[in-house]
């Protein structure tokens, strides 16, 4: 089985902060299953490093108000393209991200509140049947 996993989780220095965020449950799951490697923010054509932004009322800025939600709508489309043609059926997904977060992601006041929502990313993906988990949920896929 092949699985959609956000990129920085293996240690792919693509996020916000050109930081990796390299999980050891991912890499032990790279030993077990074929993993896709996937950052949403870049495949909508946004550089590595920029500015950290964050959804509120459905739009996806920066803490001036710059918008970027074309850029991550963009981005989840591409990354559903992906999944639809490796015929993915689960995701790993970073959490509280604004692409990737499931369940729970940033207020939008940058303030570092965590409020209930999806990433722009993570809902196109659940909405088309992929099931999400985040990096705390990979030890499920290893028994």
């Amino acid at each position: 089985m092949a699985v959609l996993i956000s990129a920085c989780l293996l240690g792919i220095c693509c996020r916000y902060d050109c930081k990796a965020k390299k999980n050891q449950m991912a890499c032990k799951l790279a030993q077990k299953e074929i993993l896709i490697p996937v950052c949403p923010e870049q495949l909508g054509g946004r550089p590595t490093p920029r500015k950290p932004v964050e959804i509120l009322n459905g739009r996806v800025t920066e803490s001036d108000g710059t918008d970027h939600t074309d850029e991550f709508i963009r981005g989840a489309v591409e990354t559903l393209k992906i999944a639809q043609i490796n015929n993915i059926k689960t995701a790993v997904l970073k959490s509280n991200s604004p692409s990737c977060g499931f369940g729970k992601i940033y207020d939008g006041t940058f303030s570092k509140t965590l409020t209930d929502g999806n990433g722009i990313t993570a809902e196109l993906l659940s909405k088309n049947g992929v099931k999400i988990l985040n990096e705390y949920e990979i030890e499920a896929l290893l028994y």
